[in-house]
């Protein structure tokens, strides 16, 4: 078992090592980051998330919830789209596997490109599989969640039920609002990983365009999820 540990080891070099540790740290410290610094100063998820509170407290008012399915439906749309389109990805990702000796020709002739052998492609190659299979999973989630949502729409008494019960409101609100925002936020970790997916290609040239790349990518989403315009309109 040691020797295998070894033996797996020894296939990459201490600095894609190095990189490859620096690439999922950055990734997995900024969803923690996004996650818990989000609470304190109102990321674009979290701003998002108090407006489809508000459309849950209205849906209780409407009767047929007709405009609310179809927001719904609309919603899952996005989600499906990406997973289908990871789909297509992961397929070309496995048809690219069988040619990884012309890849190997191809990335030496790149100019800064790091000269490396068909078998540490291959693991790059698979690593970046992973990616977009991990962003499918999360993407199929995200369907499903929208699903769920619409059966508790569906499921909401009347208004006039509300109204005899005033203390009902709220737990079916809250219910139907933690759904779209659990939603919306397994979506947003399915397109991170696409995020996340541009800074693995730069691993192909050198370990340190990888770390260069991974840096830039953190500092775009940093950029959309805290100080976009978008996220200022929303808060005004």
């Amino acid at each position: 078992m040691g020797q295998t540990l070894v033996k797996v080891i020894d296939i990459l070099p201490w600095k894609d090592w190095l990189a490859l540790g620096c690439f999922f740290a950055l990734w997995i410290g900024y969803a923690w980051f996004a996650k818990f610094w989000g609470k304190r100063q109102r990321s674009l998820l979290l701003t998002t998330n108090l407006y489809r509170a508000r459309w849950m407290v209205q849906s209780t008012h409407r009767d047929p919830r007709m405009l609310d399915g179809i927001i719904t439906q609309n919603l899952s749309h996005t989600p499906s789209f990406f997973s289908s389109t990871t789909l297509l990805i992961i397929g070309g990702l496995m048809a690219a596997l069988s040619t990884t000796d012309k890849a190997a020709e191809l990335v030496k002739d790149m100019p800064f490109a790091q000269v490396t052998s068909v078998q540490i492609l291959e693991i790059k190659m698979l690593i970046l599989l992973s990616i977009f299979v991990y962003a499918f999973f999360r993407f199929t989630w995200s369907m499903r969640q929208y699903t769920f949502l619409a059966l508790v729409i569906g499921a909401m008494p009347p208004p006039e039920h509300f109204e005899v019960h005033p203390q009902e409101r709220e737990p079916w609100v809250k219910r139907a609002a933690d759904l779209v925002g659990l939603a919306a936020e397994t979506f947003n970790d399915g397109l991170r990983a696409y995020y996340f997916s541009f800074a693995m290609l730069g691993w192909f040239l050198s370990p340190l365009a990888m770390i260069l790349v991974t840096l830039f990518v953190v500092a775009v989403l940093y950029n959309r999820e805290f100080r976009s315009d978008v996220l200022k309109i929303l808060r005004d």
